[in-house]
């Protein structure tokens, strides 16, 4: 999905330094418990593991994987947690993986059995607990975080969600709907579509969605022009900043760091 450039050599941190900077996450040292593909390029990991032992989380929050050691590097990318049993002691990731990064390169070369090195939960952007009304926008990596935020809603919130994926088959059921409001509006790049990364959908659809009501909240992820961009439009039809919570998750022509993050915030366009 998306096109992305090789990842500067220099700032890998090792585990024990992330660790050490970092306290408020731990190592979770996992396995592959199962895998499953499903539309144009998701693949679903279960992760297994007694590290998982009194692991907690919110929705939207993710972990961070060690994704490739080659060459000398130190590469790790980030995937929300889609699901979590805390019996089982698993959690689920769901991985774009129609793209040339070292993340979808892991993601695609797992088996069975193999062994996982994740640090989690991180993230700061979670449900805004005051809000009854949510409105969701983003693109298929934006899909798992939504899907884990909608479904963890309390009875009687409302939430509109707007994603754009590959095609149809991409789509996916969100539970809970019997508790909560829930209108989503699928978006798809197929046939002669927008290529992954383009503002033009999203943008065009942030000017016409109702916008969160009261003291609703938005939350914009996705590639990183695309969630400026989108950002700006819902601020420019009335709701506060502090009402939207936007995050980057990868940027178009650019290369995530060694520690799964895009930069803070878009070069200026030229």
């Amino acid at each position: 999905m998306s096109l992305t450039v090789p990842s500067p050599a220099g700032g890998d941190v090792t585990t024990e330094a992330f660790l050490a900077r970092a306290p408020e996450v731990s190592l979770l040292n996992l396995r592959v418990d199962a895998i499953a593909d499903s539309g144009t390029a998701t693949r679903a990991l279960t992760l297994a593991g007694e590290d998982l032992a009194g692991f907690g989380y919110r929705p939207g929050q993710d972990i961070m994987v060690l994704a490739d050691t080659s060459g000398g590097r130190i590469i790790r990318r980030r995937y929300t947690i889609r699901r979590h049993d805390p019996v089982a002691r698993t959690l689920d990731l769901h991985i774009v993986t129609d793209t040339d990064g070292p993340g979808a390169a892991w993601a695609l070369a797992l088996k069975v059995g193999d062994p996982v090195e994740a640090i989690g939960p991180r993230g700061k952007i979670t449900l805004a607990p005051d809000a009854t009304s949510h409105l969701f926008i983003g693109d298929d990596v934006a899909v798992p975080a939504f899907a884990a935020m909608v479904e963890a809603l309390p009875p009687g919130s409302r939430a509109s969600v707007v994603a754009e994926v590959a095609a149809y088959a991409d789509k996916i059921t969100l539970e809970g709907a019997d508790r909560v409001q829930v209108k989503v509006v699928w978006m798809f790049r197929e046939g002669p579509g927008r290529p992954p990364g383009a503002p033009d959908g999203l943008v065009a659809a942030a000017r016409t969605t109702p916008l969160p009501e009261g003291d609703g909240h938005a939350y914009v992820f996705g590639e990183a022009r695309v969630v400026a961009a989108v950002a700006d439009v819902l601020r420019e039809r009335g709701l506060p900043p502090e009402r939207i919570s936007a995050k980057a998750y990868w940027g178009l022509g650019r290369a995530n760091a060694s520690h799964g993050e895009p930069l803070k915030t878009p070069p200026p366009a030229p």
